[in-house]
């Protein structure tokens, strides 16, 4: 729901960039002793999270109390991250690396240019990532609460607004696709190289989803699973661009996950028009983004009004 989905995108990933590391020479935030500021919910928040917060407020060009508004942010997100536990969200470190890579990429940056301007403006890559994987996280649970509250228009109404509107029905490509899953558990993640060699071997054989079964009945711990129609618009954001950029009848390229190493088949692919594909592309303009911001601000009420904050 692209609604919510802002909330990671525009405030983590329109930020600087045309910031080179000449600009930040000596601009670096030092590690100096670290003292505990707050305390959300016998979580601790130092210093030095709130320094490397203000750094990365400056390479947002933020106005004001550089280091008030740091220890506002790092407040909610330590909110944001114990209520997105509680909902049992979890946000993996391949989908947080993944989403940093994309960072550097649409910045025109390696990641080693995006690490040594982390690094040199005093966030660090890590401090960087946290905030991705929080923002990943609450995202997630703004889609909850707002699925739980039934704010969704249907896909009648949807299409009904686009046509009062003067738009017309949108298209969409609907995917049908599979996914082959090289299951490699945590204890054995020393394997991963000689799985994904066993992957890329797989891949190369790929000829169509109705073969893929037969191909993975000689291999050890190999799940292929059919994920059925899949719109455009719904395809995870970690897969959507190799997807598109792939041919029915291809497979996206292996990459690393939670659950080992993993492609997945293109089985067919056409543009669709229906009220389901209207309804997507209405959200994902952006229609609702005053009711999501009104979402977010009574659910952080929420959790500060339960909260046990203490300044020290």
């Amino acid at each position: 729901m692209a609604l919510i989905r802002k909330y990671l995108v525009s405030t983590s990933f329109a930020m600087f960039v045309a910031v080179s590391s000449a600009t930040l020479v000596g601009t670096a935030v030092p590690a100096a002793a670290s003292e505990i500021k707050y305390v959300v919910n016998n979580v601790p928040i130092t210093s030095y999270d709130i320094q490397r917060r203000a750094a990365f407020l400056k390479l947002q060009h933020r106005k004001g109390n550089l280091n008030k508004l740091a220890a506002d942010e790092l407040v909610e997100q330590t909110l944001r991250v114990a209520e997105t536990r509680r909902l049992g969200i979890k946000v993996s470190e391949q989908q947080v690396n993944d989403a940093y890579k994309r960072f550097a990429s649409s910045n025109k940056m390696t990641l080693k240019q995006l690490d040594d301007i982390m690094q040199q403006a005093g966030v660090t890559p890590e401090h960087f990532k946290q905030f991705i994987a929080a923002q990943m996280g609450w995202n997630q649970a703004l889609q909850a609460r707002y699925r739980e509250q039934g704010g969704s228009m249907s896909e009648q109404d949807v299409v009904q607004r686009m046509l009062q509107q003067g738009g017309s029905k949108p298209t969409a490509t609907e995917y049908m696709l599979q996914q082959v899953i090289f299951v490699v558990p945590p204890k054995e993640r020393g394997k991963i190289g000689a799985r994904k060699r066993e992957a890329e071997a797989m891949r190369a054989r790929f000829n169509g989803c109705n073969t893929t079964r037969e191909f993975a009945k000689g291999l050890l711990d190999v799940t292929v699973r059919d994920l059925g129609r899949v719109l455009a618009p719904e395809l995870p954001p970690e897969w959507a661009d190799q997807i598109k950029k792939t041919k029915t009848g291809g497979t996206t390229g292996v990459r690393e996950t939670d659950r080992g190493v993993e492609f997945i088949g293109i089985c067919s692919a056409r543009e669709v028009s229906d009220d389901q594909v209207a309804k997507m592309v209405f959200q994902s303009e952006g229609t609702q983004d005053q009711q999501s911001e009104q979402l977010n601000k009574k659910y952080m009420a929420e959790l500060r009004d339960r909260a046990r904050i203490v300044e020290r």
